[in-house]
């Protein structure tokens, strides 16, 4: 037997026949393929005839579409942070983070334009996906094994990838709950899903992932199973029964990005992540995951634990709230918490019954007896705790003190619009208009486009509209000295100015039908307010 060696050379050649043009052909197991479409981008990469996508610059992108709070704040969690130097000094074409990581701006050839690379924008572009249109998640929840059932929850995330990776931590926390079964004295505990497996399998969904394909990243939560989608298939090299085995030596396809996500601790940078989530799974007791690899994809399906029924008891509980039948729905979420008093998932469908009735007491005596160990819950949780605090016909102070309490928890970190309208919303319930106010003014200094949203502006002039009447209340009190209230009026017109400039600015804005008949009836009592104010205002000293 003869066996002839021909080394590679750093050069990707292609082949011309007859006349169907140049051809590019790699060699994958026992067989010799066209290299095409993904195929031959990672060839061209790894021979060095083409950048890294996540290392090139970004076609049309400047400095000023950087957001430099989001970088200071990745700076200040990776502890590279400096205020002598703080951020400016990173937007660059010299100053690079580490030695693995190129600087975040480049200069174009031709022109010399400073222009951010691809990774920059994607971890902290204020409108990334203006460049890079996969830059989405989509987080799908089906209460059944397939996606044939009527109801359906779908969460479309927009933002960096740093925000997109906090989201979909805190969608799928509430997947990851504990039950517990009494009959099972060895292992009474049991995990659905493993949180060390579902941080792993998303960070590498993101991370790893082909951002020149348009599809986005879908993370789908069956009754038995999660299935996170990664668009674009294995990095060329990368053996697939290996990976599978989580035996495949690290490659990456963005660098840049496995080096971020390791130092914001989202995920291994190594190649830990798949040896991670098969440990971790396994620990659990859970089935292991299966990987499904093609040309076009790579699926990761992570299987429930064994004990999953309670799964069904939810969905049973949501079909009842949806149906009207709130006494069952009630009865059946008692009866969960019995037996699983720390089922996220739970609590919260308890928080809305609670709410659906107009009765808080239940949901009071139980915050009551937990001390502050719920303000460790997810947001979502806390703010539905809230909202049913304030759900009653007669609110007690005792009940709104507790109800701002927790939405001030759950108010912090960073936040997208539709969170910020829920918290604040039921902080004005609650009346704590300056409390909304200060959310929302934190809100708008990290997200300036928000000035252009007519929903933050009828938010706002309702909160002022509440400040208005407190000053309004305060002036009518018995007893209060004319200086004081003289204050008050004053402090009541300052008010109702600003709150009908920022009503007047939202109808500007061209809001949807629902919206516009609220800020309509904003306005109307704002007009009424002032009028009444006016008849019952004491003429003042001179």
């Amino acid at each position: 037997m003869l066996i002839f060696i021909q080394p590679s050379t750093g050069d990707a050649h292609s082949v011309r026949s007859g006349d169907d043009g140049a051809k590019h052909f790699v060699r994958i197991g026992r067989e010799t393929r066209e290299a095409r479409n993904g195929t031959l981008r990672e060839l061209l990469i790894r021979k060095g005839a083409k950048l890294p996508w996540d290392r090139r610059l970004c076609n049309g992108a400047t400095i000023n579409d950087l957001d430099l709070l989001a970088l200071r704040d990745a700076l200040q969690r990776m502890r590279m942070f400096s205020a002598e130097r703080g951020v400016e000094a990173y937007l660059s074409d010299e100053t690079a983070l580490s030695a693995m990581v190129p600087p975040l701006c480049g200069r174009e050839p031709l022109t010399g334009l400073l222009r951010p690379r691809n990774f920059a924008v994607i971890l902290f572009g204020r409108e990334p996906q203006r460049f890079v249109p996969g830059l989405v998640s989509l987080f799908s929840i089906y209460p059944g094994r397939d996606r044939s059932d009527v109801y359906a929850e779908r969460h479309e995330l927009y933002g960096t990838l740093i925000e997109q990776s906090r989201r979909l931590n805190e969608l799928l926390d509430v997947q990851s709950f504990t039950t517990f079964d009494k009959s099972d004295r060895v292992v009474p505990n049991a995990v659905k899903y493993p949180k060390r497996a579902l941080y792993e399998a998303m960070g590498n969904a993101l991370a790893h992932r082909d951002y020149e394909e348009t599809e986005p990243t879908r993370v789908t939560v069956f009754e038995d199973r999660i299935e996170i989608l990664s668009p674009g298939s294995l990095p060329y090299g990368v053996n697939a029964d290996k990976f599978r085995a989580g035996e495949a030596a690290p490659r990456w396809r963005n660098q840049t990005l496995a080096w971020f996500f390791n130092r914001l601790q989202i995920a291994q940078a190594e190649g830990q992540g798949i040896p991670t989530i098969l440990r971790a799974m396994r620990e659990e007791g859970c089935p292991p995951p299966v990987f499904d690899i093609d040309e076009a994809r790579v699926l990761c399906v992570l299987p429930a634990h064994p004990r999953y029924a309670t799964i069904r008891e939810l969905r049973a509980i949501e079909q009842d709230l949806a149906i009207g039948d709130i006494v069952e729905a009630q009865r059946a979420v008692a009866d969960l918490l019995k037996r699983d008093s720390r089922n996220v998932r739970a609590l919260q469908l308890f928080a809305e019954v609670q709410a659906s009735l107009k009765d808080p007491r239940p949901v009071q005596e139980w915050l009551n007896t937990r001390s502050n160990s719920y303000l460790g819950l997810p947001r979502d949780v806390l703010v539905q705790f809230g909202e049913a605090l304030l759900s009653g016909d007669e609110t007690t102070e005792e009940q709104r003190a507790l109800a701002s309490k927790i939405l001030i928890q759950a108010a912090v970190g960073r936040l997208e619009e539709q969170e910020l309208r829920r918290i604040a919303v039921a902080m004005i319930r609650s009346r704590e208009q300056k409390a909304a106010i200060q959310l929302m003014d934190d809100f708008a200094r990290d997200h300036p486009e928000v000035e252009h949203s007519a929903s933050y502006h009828q938010l706002r002039g309702d909160a002022l509209i509440g400040m208005a009447n407190k000053c309004y209340n305060n002036a009518r009190r018995s007893g209060v000295p004319q200086p004081a209230r003289e204050r008050s009026y004053a402090q009541f017109d300052q008010y109702v100015a600003n709150a009908n400039e920022h009503l007047q600015r939202a109808m500007r804005l061209n809001p949807d039908g629902s919206l516009s008949a609220v800020i309509k009836r904003n306005i109307t009592y704002l007009r009424e307010l002032q009028e009444r104010v006016q008849r019952n205002r004491r003429p003042r000293r001179h």
